[in-house]
């Protein structure tokens, strides 16, 4: 069973930058592409940021020039380093993986860009 378990959330002012993490267990970590989503309050889940297996990396027009996603196969982690948060980025962040009936998700970390 694949279990996801996202942290480093939390309060960070405009501006500022915050690193989340997304640690994986319950399979072959390298194998699998990874994603990142938010879901801001009273919006649908958007995607973010993607990882492949052999770590070429895609992201939404939200996220580019702003947000970096890597991975260290090694720790079964996947990042997402956020620069020059806005207020807008302010979202409940999940890590995804595809497969089972709906993909696997962690309970997600909560993001606040506030003065």
């Amino acid at each position: 069973q694949v279990q996801l378990v996202e942290s480093g959330g939390g309060l960070v002012q405009p501006g500022g930058s915050l690193r989340l993490s997304c640690a994986a267990s319950g399979s072959i970590f390298r194998l699998y592409a990874m994603h990142w989503y938010r879901q801001a309050p009273g919006m649908q889940r958007e995607w973010i940021a993607s990882i492949a297996s052999g770590d070429s990396t895609t992201y939404a027009d939200s996220a580019k020039g702003r947000f970096t996603i890597s991975r260290d196969n090694a720790k079964n982690t996947v990042y997402l380093q956020m620069n020059s948060l806005k207020p807008e980025d302010t979202a409940v962040y999940y890590c995804n993986r595809r497969g089972g009936a709906s993909g696997y998700w962690g309970q997600g970390t909560q993001v606040t860009v506030s003065d």
